[in-house]
Order: C-alpha cells, then sequence, then structure tokens
C-alpha cells in the first residue's frame, strides 16, 4: 500500500460534518477540544471495509485479530496527521479479562471489541483550520473530500434526557469504606470505584446531539463518538490512556489523571482550589501510585531504560473540575506494536488501582459489568501509530423499543485516608457537565 493521498479543503468544523452521518453504522468521530498538543486533530470517520464485534464467548485472540486487519505496516503521508488511516472503535473495560482472567461477568449489551477498519477518513487541523480529505488512493481521497457536501442536520435543542437516575448515595459511601477497610487490610493501596447513572433520551432526541452540545459545552481533548448497529457512544474524556507516534523510533506515551477538585465559584476561589489540589499529600500520592503502575505496563513493551516520567502532578483545567495529570514515556522494543502495548496496558491503570488486578476484583465485587466505561475508544494507523483515551465521562447508549437508553458512570480513586462522602461528591463533580448537557431545557 502506498503513502496516503490528502486533499485539502476548506475549514469546517467537524461536529457539523459529523451530523449528516452520526445515525449511519459505524460512523466514528475523535473530537479533540480545548488547548495545547493534544486538541489539535479531530477526524471523522465512515465506510470501514471491514468491522469486528468480539462477544464475551468469542475465544478468538482480540490482539492477534487487530494484528490481522491492520496487516503489515505502511508508510504515510510526511505532511499528514498522526491518524490517515486504520482501525478505530472501542474496547470495552471486560476485554481485560482476556489479559488476566478473573471470570469477570460480561456487561448485557456491549461486547468486548468493536472495530471498523477504515481506508478513508477526514482530518481536522484546529490549529491551521483546514480539512484533510485522506485516502490510501486517490479515488477514496476524492469519496471523503465528497463527504464534506452532505446536508448537515442540526442538533435537538432543548432537554436530552429524561428518568436521569444515580444509585443510592449510601451504598456508594459504604462500598468506599470496604475498600478503605481491605487497603488498610493490606489487600491493595488503591480502587477506583465507580457510581451508575441511568436514564432515556427523549423520543425526538438522538446519541449525536449529546456530543454536539459536550463540544459547545466542555469541550475535552479526547472525545469520541462511536456508532454502531443498535449502540452508541459519547464521550467527553479528558485523558490519554496509551499512544504511539510512528516513525523510526516508536514513541510510547500515556498520561494519568488521578486527583480532582471542582472548579471555583470565582477567579480567586477556582485558582485556590487548583493550588490546593496541587499541594495535597493524598492527591499527589494517589497519582504517583498509578504512574507506577503505568511504568510498570509500558516496562513490559519497552526497550530497557527507556522509560521515564518527564512530568510529574501537572494541573489541567476543564469545565466542571481540575485534575492532577502525569506523563509517562518510552520507546516500544524491536518487535513491539501497537497491539502489545494495548494487551500489556489495558485496562487503563487510573480507573483500576493497584495493584491492578487485585483492585480489579473489588471492581467486580462492589459494580455491576463495565462495558465501555473505563475502557478505550482508539484508533490504530496502518502505519503503526496508537492513540487511545480513558472512557470516563461517557455515555453507552443502547436502542430498543422505546427508543435509546443509557448509562454514564464517575468514580473516584480510593486510598487509605479517603472520606466516603467527600469520594462520593467527588463523582459527582466528575458527573456533573454530562448531567448538565443531558438536562440543559
Amino acid at each position: 500500500m502506498h503513502a496516503a493521498t490528502l486533499l485539502e479543503r476548506p475549514w469546517r468544523q467537524p461536529e457539523a460534518v459529523l451530523s449528516a452521518f452520526a445515525d449511519e453504522p459505524w460512523t466514528c468521530a475523535f473530537l479533540s477540544g480545548g488547548s495545547g498538543d493534544n486538541a489539535r486533530w479531530s477526524y471523522v470517520l465512515r465506510e470501514p471495509d471491514a468491522t469486528l464485534t468480539l462477544t464475551g464467548d468469542d475465544p478468538r485472540d482480540p490482539f492477534d485479530l487487530i494484528r490481522g486487519l491492520l496487516g503489515e505496516a505502511v508508510d504515510t503521508h510526511p505532511d499528514g496527521p498522526p491518524f490517515q488511516g486504520g482501525l478505530a472503535g472501542l474496547a470495552a473495560y471486560e476485554l481485560g479479562d482476556r489479559i488476566e482472567p478473573l471470570g469477570l461477568a460480561r456487561h448485557a449489551d456491549w461486547p468486548d471489541l468493536l472495530v471498523g477498519r477504515y481506508p478513508a477518513l477526514l482530518a481536522f487541523d484546529h490549529d491551521r483550520r483546514r480539512v484533510l480529505a485522506i485516502g490510501h488512493t486517490p479515488e477514496r481521497a476524492a469519496a471523503a473530500a465528497n463527504w464534506l457536501n452532505a446536508p448537515q442536520r442540526a442538533a435537538t435543542p432543548g432537554r436530552l434526557a429524561v428518568d436521569v437516575t444515580a444509585s443510592p448515595a449510601d451504598a456508594y459511601e459504604t462500598a468506599v469504606a470496604e475498600v478503605v477497610g481491605r487497603i488498610h487490610a493490606g489487600e491493595y493501596f488503591q480502587a477506583n470505584i465507580a457510581r451508575l447513572w441511568t436514564g432515556r433520551l427523549v423520543p425526538q432526541a438522538r446519541p449525536f446531539d449529546l456530543a454536539a452540545r459536550l463540544v459547545g459545552q466542555s469541550a475535552a481533548p479526547f472525545a469520541g463518538y462511536l456508532r454502531t448497529p443498535g449502540r452508541a457512544l459519547v464521550s467527553n474524556s479528558p485523558e490519554r490512556f496509551v499512544s504511539v507516534s510512528a516513525g523510526r523510533r516508536l514513541t510510547v506515551e500515556t498520561r494519568p489523571i488521578k486527583g480532582t477538585r471542582p472548579r471555583g465559584a470565582t477567579p480567586a476561589a477556582d485558582a485556590a482550589l487548583a493550588a490546593e489540589l496541587v499541594a495535597s499529600e493524598k492527591d499527589r500520592a494517589e497519582n504517583l501510585m498509578i504512574v507506577d503502575l503505568m511504568r510498570n505496563d509500558l516496562s513490559r513493551v519497552c526497550s530497557p531504560g527507556a522509560v521515564t516520567t518527564p512530568e510529574l502532578f501537572r494541573v489541567e483545567s476543564f469545565a466542571n473540575v481540575h485534575h492532577l495529570v502525569s506523563t509517562v514515556r518510552g520507546v516500544l522494543a524491536p518487535g513491539m506494536t501497537a497491539a502489545d502495548l494495548l494487551e500489556a496496558a489495558f485496562p487503563p491503570g487510573s480507573v483500576t488501582g493497584a495493584p491492578k488486578v487485585q483492585a480489579m476484583k473489588s471492581i467486580a465485587r462492589l459494580e455491576p459489568p463495565r462495558g465501555p466505561y473505563c475502557g478505550a475508544l482508539f484508533w490504530a494507523g496502518f502505519d503503526g501509530a496508537f492513540d487511545s483515551s480513558v472512557l470516563i465521562r461517557t455515555l453507552g447508549l443502547v436502542e430498543d423499543g422505546e427508543g435509546w437508553r443509557f448509562e454514564a458512570r464517575a468514580g473516584a480513586g480510593i486510598v487509605a485516608d479517603s472520606d466516603p462522602r467527600a469520594e462520593r461528591l467527588e463523582t459527582e463533580a466528575k458527573i456533573a457537565a454530562l448531567l448538565r448537557a443531558l438536562t440543559t431545557e
């Protein structure tokens, strides 16, 4: 396969282009927003030439399937974006049971893996305000350019959801107290425990309406959208899971988030909360535990001595919260690929705990199957590049005879000195942007 063909077109908002195809099965989008390097590129993909749905009872190896769909690595255009065609899709949280068998119950509505192979796409360069139609033949690039001519569809105004219900606050606080007890007993150091919110979209709403509203209200660098038959995923994630930069040196990066404060009502209060977060010994310790875990995961597939931590405890601010973010980097060892990295690191350490396996056992005891939540939305390029998000701030939607029902979750990292009420309030701060987008009149 030759290097991709790139056709430059005038700027269009990616969510506006997506609106024309958002109800089409196997449409996928990565909707980067906010500021910084991670917010430069958005992508809209449709019309895959192959798809994969791997259910929990399917014995095939998911990582071999990913390798097979990608084929041999090929060159891409040197002036193009990081992603120039390849695979895109969902790795559900329970995919982790295939890596470390724990007998996890599967989610009734979601398979372990949903993946399409996309030979053409649109890439949206937010910095240079241009759109690139990309295909691995000139004909495919031209076809992708024609997607820009499709009529846009307006998003549904007003309230999008009804019957929004949270799992009981007292039950969550009891679960947190149990985890604290197990930490003091030496079972593990940290576990991420989540609460569940459920509801339904109003009859006139569709999943894309929520994605479009989130782009406008609380843009996030790793937001995404995936539509498959009978299912949809809308994510407003701020968190990278793992990435691989293509080239002679396959550089790996992960950016775990641990540590949260709500935004303040005034600039002074907001600055004080951010300062409190970065000075918090508890939050720094919590973050460092996951940094150590991710260093260990990356070291399984990276060259010896190549794993470093160039940045610790950076405060990043989003619509509703401040987060503490660290960066871990490495270089893939010879012969290793992005599929090997995904297998080594999945599910994300920041939303499981440390040690990971023991934490996952507690999660399975205390929560129903997670499905998309705390899995990853990812793309894997034909050239070996890879990027993925941690699926927090995410809704999983399922179509039934009455329309669309959904579930969303928000969690907190529980450590030895966690206060159950404070951790419960943290889940409510994290879910607030999603709830606001769903229930705004």
